[in-house]
Parts: structure tokens; sequence; C-alpha cells
């Protein structure tokens, strides 16, 4: 169903590639606990880029809310596609970035899993966290704060699984 949600709004087919290899990623992470409402997850993951409908800006993920507020999906799934980005913004980065105030950090494992299986990939492509940490060097201005809630992120649902 969610796949039909992204064509009828004009999704790229690029972008619903990536948001199905975003699912599936979710879905891998999951797999570390057993108190994630999957439901909710593919939901979200399936829409976290939803806003790629009208832009391809950061703002992307606040235009996604409010698109999936609009067709009536739970503030659950409209908070998972709003703070899927990097590893959260805090309110004063949303400030100097443009974005409504506000704090775009994800706080429940579904919106950190989303947030963290968008990271491990490119497109469709699957990255490690070295890869993501190059990146957000090159792209992020004084990137260190992120880097750090990113590796965090990364510790919390991944590394601390691995034997």
């Amino acid at each position: 169903m969610e796949i039909e949600v992204l064509k009828k709004v004009k999704c790229p087919d690029n972008v619903i590639k990536h948001c199905i290899a975003v699912y599936k990623k979710s879905m891998e992470i999951a797999s570390n606990f057993n108190n994630v409402n999957k439901d909710l997850l593919k939901k979200g993951a399936l829409l976290h880029d939803i806003g790629r409908s009208k832009t391809h800006n950061l703002d992307h993920a606040v235009k996604g809310a409010e698109i999936a507020r609009k067709l009536n999906y739970s503030p659950e799934v409209c908070s998972i596609i709003e703070k899927h980005v990097g590893a959260g913004i805090t309110e004063n980065e949303a400030i100097k970035l443009g974005l409504p105030k506000k704090s775009y950090i994800p706080k429940t494992l579904e919106e950190k899993i989303v947030a963290h299986a968008d990271n491990l990939l490119s497109g469709t492509k699957n990255v490690d966290i070295d890869f993501v940490i190059k990146k957000w060097e090159k792209k992020i201005e004084n990137p260190k704060k992120n880097i750090k809630r990113l590796i965090l992120l990364n510790n919390e649902l991944i590394e601390r699984f691995k034997e």
C-alpha cells in the first residue's frame, strides 16, 4: 500500500527503490530487538522520503511529514518521517538550517532504526559507518556533534549486538 502512495504523490522511481531498500535495512536492524512495532517500522521506512516528491532539500523530511498527515497517517509514522535525517537534528541546528524550530532527534526505537537504516544506504547500495562519517565530514559544517550522534546511534542499534 505505501508503495502505491509514493507513486500517487509522484515520488521518482529511484526514491521509491531507495525507500524499499531502507525498509529492508530497517527490518535487518530490527531483528536485534524483540520490542519493535514492525507495522509502524514498515510504514515509516517506506514513507520516510515521501517529501522528496516535493523537494530534495533538507526540509524534505518536514514536508514529508506534512504530506503523511494529510494522508491520515498516524502521528507515530509522521514522526518517523520528520526525524529520519542523519542521526537527528537538534532544535538549535534546525534554526540554523532554516527548519521549523523544534528537535528532530529520533527518540523511539522505530524512529532511530529508520534514521540509521537511511544512513547506511547510498541509494540502494549498503554502506558502512566509515563511509557515512567521511561523507558527513565533507558535507556538514562542524560535523563533530553530528558524527558523535551517528556513532552513538550505530552503537545502540548495531555494534552492541556483534559478537
